[in-house]
């Protein structure tokens, strides 16, 4: 499982919180606690927004600790919106076009999770896909298609059902292949405006998935403590700290809408879409 992190509030330096915190991005890459792959080295990726709006992404295919342009980046860019993600790849080539996160137009997009047995159901699911959509499509993981579906089912207009919708698809195409293994998501995105996150599993535990708790600090590795600016929200795969209290976590089957002045976390579905099994 890849780890990942959004950030939406005050403007910050983005290496206050991808690299400064106890348990920060590079010590997820090595270390991560609460995923199937303690090592996540099969590339990574940040995309942010600045001053204009617009979205910049940078990604490379080496582990992130390797990467010093990264760190140089980091230190150096101020934003009120970013979105960070170390990938531990699911069967997909390292390449840069696999790389989270994804760009379409001013929206990114990034995911920890699978498709289970993606391979099977990859062909059905593209052909799902708007084609003039699809003809932007770069990489071959099942992230970028499940974002491209999404798009297809009006994401941009509406980014809780379109992510419905695409789940809705993909369950259609695992039932219809036989496959029994669950789809599993947690899902990050920004148009640059408002930050979205959703979480889900067709059944048993989703990927973790917490949000920072008001007024929150970070314990860093040094000692010393950071304090997040006011009405600012972390959105993470797993803590930053050791610190429980500063981490509330998600609950299955939901969605997260942040922007400046509202926070709100409802179901994905008004009554659950599949029953657990």
């Amino acid at each position: 499982m890849c780890r990942w992190l959004a950030y939406i509030g005050e403007p910050v330096y983005m290496d206050e919180l991808l690299l400064k915190p106890e348990h920060s991005m590079i010590d997820q890459s090595r270390h991560a606690k609460q995923s199937s792959y303690e090592i996540n080295a099969d590339g990574f990726g940040v995309g942010w927004y600045g001053t204009q709006g617009k979205a910049g992404v940078y990604h490379d295919v080496r582990p992130v600790w390797n990467d010093t342009n990264f760190s140089d980046i980091a230190a150096h860019v101020r934003s009120s919106l970013f979105l960070c993600h170390i990938r531990a790849s699911s069967g997909a080539e390292v390449v840069r076009s696999n790389c989270h996160p994804f760009r379409h137009e001013n929206w990114i997009f990034q995911h920890n999770g699978e498709i289970n047995d993606f391979g099977h159901i990859r062909h059905a699911l593209t052909r799902r896909i708007d084609p003039a959509i699809f003809a932007t499509m770069r990489g071959a993981t099942d992230t970028e298609t499940i974002f491209q579906l999404a798009l297809t089912f009006g994401f941009m207009n509406d980014p809780k059902k379109g992510i419905c919708s695409m789940i809705k698809a993909v369950e259609e195409e695992r039932e219809a292949a036989g496959i029994e293994k669950p789809f599993l998501m947690t899902i990050a995105a920004s148009n640059g405006i408002s930050l979205y996150a959703f979480r889900y599993a067709s059944f048993g535990e989703p990927p973790s998935l917490y949000h920072s708790t008001s007024k929150a600090a970070l314990q860093e590795a040094s000692g010393d403590t950071y304090k997040l600016p006011e009405e600012s929200v972390l959105i993470v795969s797993e803590p930053l700290d050791r610190v429980s209290e500063h981490w509330k976590a998600v609950p299955p089957s939901s969605a997260l809408e942040i922007r400046p002045g509202f926070a709100e976390i409802t179901p994905l579905f008004g009554t659950p879409l599949f029953a657990d099994s």
